[in-house]
């Protein structure tokens, strides 16, 4: 009897190494991410990494919630632009194969710009860009802006930047995003990018 409490103690204490050992590792292994309080505004523009933890301010602009965003939005008082990446055929795709872009669903009224959060753009972007903002704000330049992508995404916190180095004066950064936004119960619906001048 002495003998069968001894082996089942060593393997009641051998589980119990395992499952610390494994909980370590586990721990080990979690992405590490600072609260946004802790991640500081870079001087310029992101240029790497874009899906991370943004800071909590944005310099200029002002920075809102979702229920904020939602009262924006249910107000009118703003024009929504979603800045998420477009991803787009792949080139090497061999002839006949079918593709399907996987959906954006966006905040319903935003105009989808894709590809202007990057750190630095190419001439004919940063055209696309300066377009479409004319285009959307009528030219007024005091017109609130809200400019949002998802969550822990510098794409919305560079473009937000970007729009507001271009001289326009009520930019709103929304750093949740449409993560935030579906968390509310909110709607959201599917969505094109604006079409670029080659299109």
């Amino acid at each position: 009897m002495r003998k069968a409490l001894g082996r089942l103690l060593e393997v009641m204490i051998s589980i119990t190494r395992r499952f610390a050992r494994c909980a370590f590792v586990v721990l080990l292994s979690a992405p590490i991410s600072a609260p946004s309080q802790d991640i500081f505004e870079p001087e310029g523009y992101r240029t790497e990494d874009y899906r991370a933890p943004t800071p909590a301010t944005l310099k200029g602009a002002r920075v809102v919630t979702t229920a904020e965003a939602e009262q924006l939005w249910r107000t009118g008082a703003a024009i929504f632009l979603d800045v998420l990446p477009h991803a787009p055929r792949p080139a090497n795709l061999p002839p006949g194969t079918i593709w399907r872009e996987r959906p954006r669903r966006n905040i319903p009224g935003s105009s989808w710009l894709p590809d202007i959060g990057y750190g630095a753009l190419a001439p004919v972007t940063e055209k696309y860009l300066r377009t479409n903002l004319a285009h959307v704000t009528g030219g007024d330049r005091t017109k609130a802006l809200v400019i949002y992508c998802l969550r822990d995404c510098w794409m919305s916190w560079n473009a937000a930047k970007r729009i507001l180095a271009m001289g326009y004066a009520n930019v709103v950064w929304y750093p949740d995003g449409t993560d935030g936004w579906a968390e509310a119960g909110l709607p959201l619906r599917e969505s094109l990018p604006e079409p670029q001048p080659s299109q």
